[in-house]
């Protein structure tokens, strides 16, 4: 849904938890030129400084010190959440029994609390109450229910009510999520895309409120299908790593560094989070918890932010740290190895992240570095057409999902064309697979890709023809022109 041109902005902002994401989530709005008021919990006790100070829970400096200790925090965070320090200035912080008043100033109020359904509907409680008539209410779960989590309110609150899911860390991620619930009104989720588009500079899709929506719900399941695929052929995590990443068009954190990063209590609360939440046994298998997670999971083994996971790193003498990885077989670590094959060396010397999924895909499909990268990309495609019309109305949203949520070069719709649509269904299918059945009609039809190039402009595949991609105000659509042969800008002739 594009920005109305006359969209109206929001001045004034309020924030519910200072957390990671909500003390985020403010800094990029106090980037953005917007007053922002940061709220969170009245402390349970001291801390030993507060104690050295002589103050007690009343004094109003403790009483707010979780939204104050996010600000101070922010100047000292890497990568820097503020565009200059300076803007915490526009941050107020303040606690949610002395200021919920303040919330009724607000144009637009954020819950950015814990990912508990009972949290977030007590806090909606608390919004509803103390809101202005008119001021947009979202959250920025990452996939629970929103029809659960308003359960009880007013429909003048669904109305202005919906998820705004922003990705971490917020100042630096494209990628917003917008949710309408049941009862949004339209024009309240045109507005967000506004805010988001114009005001805050992001990459706006429009999920369904199903579980972890878009990006989440296919990255989750490429992942899990993944740690299923490595397992199948033997691979070491390292070359899991090597054909995953930039081979694929995708980032170098590629799948279990970026496993680790994230950490693996997330995935794992991600994963039950879908299979919980669908019916179809055999997607709810798709979600199922692997040995793998479950057993590093047990050992406190979560990732980055336990020194280990996938990887560890370890401090040797004189200052210098070593990569070491998860070796599958003892499940110890052993240093780190440089992955390279005639596969890996021909994806990474080819130029595009088509052409880098072609050379992966055109060699023997025997060697198993080959066959893992054709089972991995083919049950994210297959997985992600089946999710048309569930997570999402358009494969657009899907791809860009992907491309801003997860950095891949090529969303998945776009990633099937780059290796040739109708070849790749033919080997599907001679592979047992069941096709999609609104692909297989496409391609019936004659179809050979889901994008399609006319003069300058880019259509997509829609309701089984073509519709015409809404171009962005602040994107050019560089292939589409170079195509059409028109230029974009010269600076006139050389003498």
């Amino acid at each position: 849904m594009p920005a109305s041109a006359g969209f109206k902005p929001v001045r004034r902002a309020a924030v519910i938890g200072s957390g990671i994401m909500g003390s985020g989530i403010a800094a990029h709005l106090a980037n953005a030129g917007i007053e922002v008021l940061l709220l969170d919990v009245v402390p349970a006790a001291l801390t030993a400084e507060e104690e050295r100070k002589g103050l007690t829970l009343q004094h109003p400096a403790v009483r707010s010190r979780l939204a104050s200790g996010a600000i101070a925090k922010m100047a000292k965070t890497e990568p820097a959440p503020l565009y200059d320090p300076a803007f915490a200035g526009r941050i107020r912080a303040g606690n949610l029994e002395d200021d919920l008043q303040l919330l009724g100033e607000a144009d637009w109020i954020v819950e950015a609390v814990v990912e508990r359904l009972d949290i977030k509907r007590n806090v909606l409680a608390l919004a509803e109450a103390a809101r202005k008539p008119g001021a947009l209410v979202t959250t920025n779960t990452s996939g629970l229910s929103l029809a659960s989590m308003c359960e009880g309110r007013s429909e003048q609150f669904k109305r202005h009510f919906a998820a705004t899911h922003f990705f971490n860390p917020p100042r630096y991620m494209k990628l917003v999520e917008i949710v309408p619930a049941e009862g949004t009104d339209p024009a309240v989720v045109e507005r967000l895309c506004g805010i988001c588009e114009k005001q805050l500079g992001k990459g706006v899709v429009i999920a369904k409120d199903t579980p972890n929506f878009i990006a989440n719900r296919i990255g989750t399941y490429g992942m899990a299908d993944t740690l299923r695929q490595i397992e199948r052929f033997g691979l070491s995590v390292e070359e899991a790593d090597a054909l995953t990443g930039p081979a694929m068009g995708r980032p170098k954190s590629a799948t279990f560094r970026m496993l680790d990063l994230i950490g693996l209590d997330t995935l794992l609360h991600v994963l039950d989070n879908v299979r919980a939440n669908v019916t179809d046994p055999d997607e709810k298998a798709m979600f199922a918890r692997p040995a793998v997670l479950e057993r590093l999971a047990a050992d406190g083994r979560l990732g980055e932010k336990t020194g280990a996971g996938f990887y560890r790193k370890t401090k040797k003498p004189g200052g210098r740290s070593d990569i070491e990885a998860l070796d599958w077989d003892t499940f110890e670590y052993r240093p780190r190895r440089t992955v390279s094959s005639p596969l890996i060396d021909a994806a990474k010397a080819a130029k595009g992240a088509g052409a880098k999924v072609r050379a992966l895909l055109g060699a023997d499909p025997a060697s198993p570095q080959a066959a893992f990268a054709w089972e991995t990309i083919k049950g994210t495609l297959l997985y992600s057409a089946r999710q048309l019309g569930h997570i999402a109305d358009s494969i657009t949203d899907i791809d860009r999902a992907m491309k801003w949520g997860f950095g891949w070069e090529l969303g998945p719709f776009e990633l099937w064309d780059a290796i040739g649509l109708e070849q790749s269904v033919a080997r599907m299918r001679q592979e047992g697979e069941t096709i999609p059945e609104w692909v297989a009609d496409f391609v019936a039809a004659g179809h050979r890709s889901f994008y399609r190039q006319e003069g300058g402009r880019r259509f997509y595949v829609h309701a089984g023809s073509y519709a015409e991609e809404a171009q962005k105000e602040d994107e050019l659509p560089l292939a589409a022109l170079k195509e059409a042969g028109r230029t974009v800008f010269t600076s006139g002739e050389r003498a």
